[in-house]
């Protein structure tokens, strides 16, 4: 049995369950909020999602690392098969560790990667029978321990943002649409594609006065944690909501504005962190699948009344977006960008340059 070869660890939980599992990653403790991902690719996508900070990631397919870890390919100076530059989970949960690995353009296998990054990782759990507790019992603190025990530590008592987001400005493309990206911990892809619409893309840090910046369109980003912590953002979100700039938000872009709008957010059960979420545009019988990652959602019974709901989400009615009735404000609470799950949903950012070229010309 190949467990042999491997040094024993157990995963705590708040609730007092313990799991006995096989580390295949950095022989070190760690602590965070454990949440599960239900997506059948995608794990270097998901380890480097700076959303994920803070937590214990549970993947539920059963066998990672069969297609190892990708090289380091850099494109329009973003890496091109990561979603930022290192990995940002806490520590990583699977059922089985596939030793060896195929694929084209692997460089290493995930133990490496993992080892090299300190990031602990176990296998040798039941993780569909730990999701299904968690989706019982909800969003709770958890713990690797090896030799000594460790205190729990809940992320959302402290601004994760602050710990993603750059420090500088940056700039991408020389397109002829200036989008001012608010970063908030945002995922690579969201860069790529909005590239691909002739702009130039103007990353700043999560609490930039951006007021005195030339451009065309607001971006806000995804990012970890509980989205009242960035005060900064929200505030700087109030003055722009009232100007007649386009503005998108994805995730906790989305929640952002919301609150900068005068609405309220909670904390959900136990997230929605999944592939192939269903969620109906308001108004239509069109529904879509959308890739999620999100422990808050925004509260739509008290919007604004000059605000009203976009997209709603099919499996337990929580909000997916909004828009403002008379300004070319969206927002989505899924991500249109996810190429691990479907791109049902790519044609918003579309959307959004049609808005952000229909107020250049006014």
């Amino acid at each position: 049995m190949k467990e042999k070869n491997y040094r024993k660890a157990t995963l705590i939980l708040e609730d007092g369950m313990h799991l006995s599992g096989f580390s295949f990653g950095a022989e070190i403790p760690a602590a965070g909020e454990i949440v599960f991902n239900t997506a059948m690719t995608g794990y270097p996508e998901s380890l480097t999602d700076p959303s994920y900070k803070g937590q214990i990631l549970v993947l539920t397919y059963p066998s990672i690392g069969n297609y190892g870890v990708p090289g380091k390919t850099v494109e329009d100076n973003l890496l091109a098969h990561f979603e930022s530059e290192h990995i940002h989970v806490n520590a990583l949960i699977i059922s089985d560790y596939s030793e060896k690995y195929h694929h084209w353009n692997a460089s290493k296998s995930l133990a490496q990667w993992l080892k090299e990054e300190k990031i602990p990782a176990l296998f040798g759990i039941d993780t569909r029978a730990l999701t299904r507790h968690i989706r019982e019992k909800g969003a709770m603190l958890a713990k690797i321990v090896f030799d000594q025990d460790i205190p729990f530590y809940d992320p959302n008592h402290d601004n994760l943002v602050s710990r993603v987001s750059i420090k500088e400005k940056q700039v991408y493309g020389h397109g002829k649409n200036r989008i001012l990206l608010i970063d908030c911990g945002v995922k690579n892809n969201i860069i790529r594609y909005l590239l691909k619409y002739d702009t130039t893309v103007i990353r700043v840090p999560w609490d930039y006065d951006y007021s005195r910046e030339e451009y065309d369109g607001l971006f806000i980003s995804n990012g970890p944690g509980n989205p009242e912590m960035c005060q900064a953002t929200i505030l700087n979100l109030k003055k722009s909501i009232n100007e007649d700039r386009p503005i998108f938000g994805i995730c906790l872009g989305h929640q952002l504005v919301s609150l900068a709008a005068g609405a309220q957010t909670y904390k959900l059960k136990y997230g929605h962190r999944s592939h192939n979420q269903p969620v109906l545009m308001t108004g239509t019988n069109q529904a879509y699948l959308t890739s999620q990652n999100h422990g808050y959602a925004v509260d739509a019974n008290n919007l604004p009344n000059d605000w009203e709901v976009w997209f709603t989400n099919l499996n337990d009615g929580s909000n997916e977006g909004i828009k403002h009735k008379s300004k070319q404000i969206l927002t989505t609470q899924f991500h249109p960008e996810a190429s691990s799950g479907p791109t049902d949903t790519a044609f918003l950012f579309g959307e959004f340059i049609k808005n952000t070229e229909s107020w250049k010309t006014r």
